[in-house]
């Protein structure tokens, strides 16, 4: 017992001489640690690198947490694809910090689609705002290629308001696969999503997304396939993979055009849509159905132990 007690006492000595320094080294080092084990080429983990120093640098003791997550940690990085980091904060940010924000964020961010560098979408959320868990959430800020000519022009909240019901599915995301870059694990800081929530931000994000079908063709295809899938088996997988199970489910004449996002997204082929041009929109249009098909089923249902998991494909 005796000799328990002489080691317990030596290592708690040892613990409490560390300085605040050599805790802040620590963490620095296990923060380059977990930047390193991510399966990213070396441009992409700079580009977390920097955006990490600059959240440390603009919000120091009041940041609480910064995860990556999205493609880079479900099925990988594709060729169009951007650099998704979600932030938990103490408080809400000041106009002075939404510049500095968007200013280094237009330099760090690669232009979508026209630019070798990854585009970065960053999400911003005060902890009080979505912990305790209501609906529908509000986000504090948001950084997004979508929105670059606004920031461009010096508009630093270019967005009618904060609401925003897609919380529920980021979230979810985030807790189910991440990496914590820096700060608390998600589990300490954020709560879990119901599954009705997450079923209706679902629904709410469609109409929006249908209006996006000849501007955003690829992605839209992509995430309604994926919607699809999710509201259909309660899982979280890849865009792709997603897609892929969605075409052994379409008729026979929609699957080429799921086919061809599929192959653009991985960097087979450019985008290209007029040959099928006549195909996109019903294609569409047919997941858009199936999709609100199941939500409605799920509504009517009364399990309350439902909840979404990450698929295994």
């Amino acid at each position: 017992m005796l000799r328990y007690l002489i080691i317990l006492l030596y290592f708690s000595m040892s613990f409490s001489g560390f300085s605040m320094d050599d805790r802040k080294s620590l963490e620095e080092n296990k923060r380059v640690d977990n930047i390193m084990a991510i399966k990213l080429n070396d441009e992409a983990k700079n580009q977390i690198s920097q955006c990490i120093n600059l959240l440390k640098e603009v919000f120091g003791q009041n940041l609480l947490g910064v995860y990556l997550y999205g493609s880079s940690i479900i099925g990988g990085l594709q060729k169009y694809s951007d650099i998704d980091i979600f932030v938990v904060l103490q408080r809400s940010i000041i106009s002075e910090e939404k510049t500095i924000l968007k200013t280094k964020l237009l330099t760090l961010s690669g232009i979508y689609m026209k630019s070798s560098t990854r585009p970065i979408e960053m999400t911003i959320v005060v902890k009080s705002e979505v912990n305790p868990w209501h609906y529908p959430p509000h986000f504090d800020w948001q950084y997004g290629e979508w929105l670059r000519d606004q920031f461009t022009k010096g508009n630093i909240e270019p967005w009618p308001t904060k609401e925003m019901p897609d919380l529920a599915v980021l979230i979810t995301q985030v807790l189910l696969a991440s990496k914590t870059l820096f700060g608390s694990n998600p589990d300490q800081l954020l709560s879990q999503v119901p599954y009705k929530d997450f079923m209706l931000a679902m629904a709410d994000s469609l109409d929006n997304l249908m209006t996006e079908v000849k501007c955003d063709t690829r992605n839209v295809l992509l995430t309604l396939a994926r919607i699809w899938n999710t509201v259909e088996t309660d899982t979280i997988c890849s865009k792709s993979d997603a897609a892929k199970w969605a075409i052994d489910r379409m008729p026979s004449e929609y699957k080429p055009v799921l086919q061809r996002a599929i192959a653009i997204c991985i960097g087979e082929t450019i985008e290209y849509w007029d040959d099928i041009e006549t195909l996109v929109q019903p294609c569409a249009d047919f997941m858009f159905g199936q999709i609100n098909t199941q939500i409605s089923s799920s509504k009517q249902s009364n399990n309350i132990r439902k909840s979404i998991r990450l698929g295994e494909y």
